[in-house]
């Protein structure tokens, strides 16, 4: 059996690199928290080939003198805490003094800080945890700190790196999850020298919202607060006919730190409860504010889950608070139109739901499958007498009839339109009956015969170039699905390009003949892309949805 022995330092630096910094994105998220902590207003990340050859964090905050800058690569480290009552009431993001020295141990790794009133900025290099260099040198206030080939000596991590694109994508996605809790900094994201993601300070938090969730759906987002005395916070969410078939969509934030909660997640669906169908997704922004020390960050090693010591409180508010603005949000916009009244006549009282509903009921209902209640004798009348008992109908067994095909050799050619129910289904009258369908999928139907057709030649409709093209703001992973597409999504006369930051994408003829509406683009499950126009408040694929009103050519 073998000996206990101590580990060397490098090398339980490297173990406590494997559970902190499991791949480039969490290299950026401890960099930034890091450039938050400092009170930095400006912060700025740039990343060469998904992180595998350079990540480089800088921010004008608070800096770091020489004797700081050498002490900050020790382990266990830090300016964040220093006795035993803070971990129970920690206020910044880092804590733990472990981050610098695991990267600095499976990379090329280069920190310069400068303090506001020091003369010159301070410069180490290291290299596999190893210090090489210790200089001065000239640098503005604040620190920059560049990480090189990451994970050059732990080749076994570096063989689990994904492609170029899946890296680059969770640092994007990173680094939009820190700036949504953090409008007033800003920051900017660039990748192989090309611009990202740019967002500057914003001036409200829903402004930057609106710029990481898209223009198109914060018309559509319902603005909510809560405070219970222990809970208090304040968040926007779409109304139930936004939805995703992912939790991208969900942005939850204590204290300011972005976690993945359980209880404040399942609390967001709480509040949509029965609005929401099996494998759909809300989308909400929320912002929780607690007193720190009924908040445990220290419970996973990226600091993504959190505990509460009361979360069934924490659950009933948000819930609650939630489910006023979902209802508010899906409430009906139309007013009942007004009616002409003689002149010199006032209009009645408003009446309640349980009268009007009263006065437009002619006569009851009787109940399906019971005999109908006798009606009350008269005053003085002698009582009727009992009914006889209905015998049981004899019951004869019989096969179950085969049921038929409903489009079994019939077309829609041979329907009538009669008219539109709710706004959602188009009413049709055949032979045999009555007919409702749905005229969403109907509609996409229709365009997907469309694409097919001009996929193949026989459409007779020609192309043409917008004299405007509509644009569409994407992340980073939609821009890189839709690039992959391009080729097929051309041989269907779909055209696009895109600009500079290769984020928003100009289509051309695809929207030619579609209502009019803002495109919106966004990445479904499965890697799946939903592509389609934002026809009011509730983002929409192609074509109807239901409540939208169409113009019948009633037969």
């Amino acid at each position: 059996m073998a000996r206990i022995r101590i580990l060397p330092e490098i090398l339980s630096n490297k173990i406590a690199a494997g559970e902190v910094i499991e791949r480039p994105a969490a290299v950026v998220k401890e960099l930034v928290e890091n450039a938050l902590d400092a009170g930095s207003r400006r912060v700025g990340i740039e990343v060469a080939q998904g992180g595998r050859s350079l990540i480089r964090v800088s921010d004008d905050g608070s800096g770091m003198g020489h004797d700081d800058a050498l002490l900050a690569l020790e382990r266990y480290a830090t300016s964040k805490i220093f006795k035993d009552q803070d971990l129970f009431a920690i206020q910044s993001l880092g804590f733990r003094g472990e981050a610098l020295p695991s990267i600095a141990s499976v990379s090329h790794f280069t920190l310069v800080s400068r303090e506001a009133d020091a003369a010159a900025a301070t410069e180490i290099t290291v290299e596999g945890g190893r210090i090489q260099k210790v200089a001065e040198t000239g640098a503005p206030p604040g620190t920059m700190i560049s990480v090189r080939r990451l994970f050059y000596n732990t080749p076994a991590r570096r063989k689990f790196l994904k492609t170029v694109n899946t890296e680059m994508g969770h640092i994007a996605d990173t680094v939009a999850s820190i700036a949504m809790g953090w409008p007033g900094v800003q920051f900017k994201l660039t990748h192989n020298d090309k611009t990202v993601k740019s967002w500057p300070a914003a001036a409200a938090p829903l402004d930057r919202v609106a710029d990481i969730l898209g223009r198109d759906l914060q018309r559509a987002l319902q603005g909510f607060k809560f405070d219970d005395g222990h809970a208090r916070g304040h968040g926007w969410v779409a109304s139930a006919r936004v939805t995703r078939t992912t939790s991208r969509g969900i942005f939850v934030y204590v204290n300011g730190r972005f976690v993945r909660d359980r209880v404040v997640q399942h609390a967001l669906f709480e509040g949509f409860r029965g609005r929401l169908m099996k494998g759909q997704f809300p989308v909400g922004v929320l912002f929780v504010e607690l007193p720190f020390d009924q908040v445990d960050v220290n419970v996973h090693p990226s600091k993504h889950e959190i505990r509460f010591a009361e979360p069934e409180r924490v659950h009933a508010v948000i819930a609650a608070a939630v489910a006023r603005a979902v209802q508010t949000a899906d409430a009906p916009r139309w007013q009942p139109p007004a009616t002409a009244l003689p002149a010199g006549q006032q209009p009645p009282p408003a009446a309640d739901g349980a009268h009007v509903a009263a006065k437009m009921v002619a006569e009851p209902r009787p109940a399906f499958g019971r005999p109908p209640a006798p009606a009350p004798a008269a005053p003085g009348a002698p009582p009727a007498p009992p009914a006889p008992a209905a015998s049981p109908a004899p019951t004869v067994a019989t096969a179950p009839a085969r049921q038929t095909d409903l489009w079994h050799n019939r077309g829609f050619s041979s329907l009538r339109v009669i008219g539109q129910l709710h706004n959602t289904y188009i009413v049709c009258e055949s032979a045999e009956g009555l007919i409702l369908i749905d005229q969403h999928a109907a509609h996409e139907r229709i365009f997907f015969e469309d694409l097919k057709a001009r996929r193949a030649g026989r459409s007779g409709q020609r192309s043409q170039q917008l004299l405007i093209p509509e644009t569409v703001e994407l992340g980073f992973r939609e821009a890189q699905i839709l690039e992959g597409l391009l080729p097929r999504l051309r041989s269907s006369s779909v055209n696009f390009c895109f600009n500079e930051t290769r984020s928003p994408i100009s289509f051309g003829d695809f929207f030619q003949g579609v209502p009019r509406g803002e495109p919106v683009c966004y990445l479904g499950s499965a890697g799946y892309l939903e592509i389609g126009i934002n026809g009011g408040s509730a983002a929409q694929r192609f074509g109807l949805r239901a409540g939208d009103c169409i113009e019948l050519q009633l037969h």
